[in-house]
């Protein structure tokens, strides 16, 4: 008999990154209330307490754990923790992501490249690798990185940002085949325009979300909430055959 429940995750434990507020934290909700234990995690660990509580107030099963993805010595400390405390990965959620510069691409400034380089290719890279090495010694399991649509569409001013984005929607694939043989999936979220304060210096600046609005045919900017839906459909049995895929949430702006 087949779980009528296709996106009941009771018993899983999931790993997000960058879930002190945004897109994350909607994410870390969104799981923790269809059963898992989400381990919120970001850089500064009050943040991530706080959505732990939260969640945890609401009936769910969260922890914290502070995590800057820029630096490796942090992510082996937190997967060293994650062993000793759970014994496994189900979920890992890639959602920490840097954006420093906002700029004509030949303005671009070394340590902008560098650390948005660090954060959103290496970091990823790095956090899969673990996160995988993790999930093949037990059932398996799902990584879902967001990435974003400028990786398939270049952002205004966004260029190093973009370029970053792209090599994500590719790890995606690569992961997604390497992987296949240990159980464990590997897609993308795509987000479009989303009300977060990531992306205010473009939501908060009228003449350029006008601009911006003139090309999403939904005509209106995504709440966080509403990318969460795909992240659930990518890490539960509801996706058990999408694997190297990349979902676009984006009110159809790359139609």
């Amino acid at each position: 008999m087949s779980n009528p429940n296709l996106f009941d995750l009771d018993g899983k434990i999931a790993l997000v990154s960058g879930a002190s507020r945004g897109i994350g934290e909607a994410i870390a909700h969104l799981l923790a209330a269809h059963g898992a234990h989400v381990i919120v995690s970001s850089r500064k660990l009050d943040g991530c307490q706080q959505v732990a509580d939260a969640i945890t107030a609401a009936g769910g099963k969260a922890s914290a754990l502070a995590c800057h993805i820029g630096e490796l010595e942090q992510i082996e400390q937190t997967f060293a923790e994650i062993r000793q405390r759970f014994g496994r990965l189900d979920i890992l959620v890639n959602n920490a992501a840097t954006n420093p510069q906002f700029c004509n691409i030949l303005d671009t400034e070394p340590a902008a490249f560098q650390k948005t380089v660090d954060v959103n290719i290496r970091g990823y890279f790095f956090m899969s690798v673990a996160a995988g090495k993790l999930m093949r010694e037990g059932a398996g399991g799902s990584i879902i990185n967001v990435a974003s649509i400028n990786g398939v569409s270049p952002g205004h001013f966004q260029g190093i940002y973009s370029v970053t984005k792209a090599a994500v929607i590719n790890m995606t694939k690569a992961f997604a085949k390497e992987c296949a043989p240990f159980g464990i999936r590997c897609n993308a979220l795509l987000p479009g325009l989303t009300d977060t304060k990531f992306a205010s210096a473009l939501v908060n600046n009228p003449s350029i979300l006008d601009a911006a609005l003139q090309h999403i045919p939904l005509k209106r900017v995504a709440a966080p909430s509403e990318m969460a839906g795909a992240v659930l459909y990518l890490a539960s049995a509801a996706s058990s055959y999408t694997t190297g895929t990349s979902l676009n949430v984006d009110g159809g702006y790359l139609a």
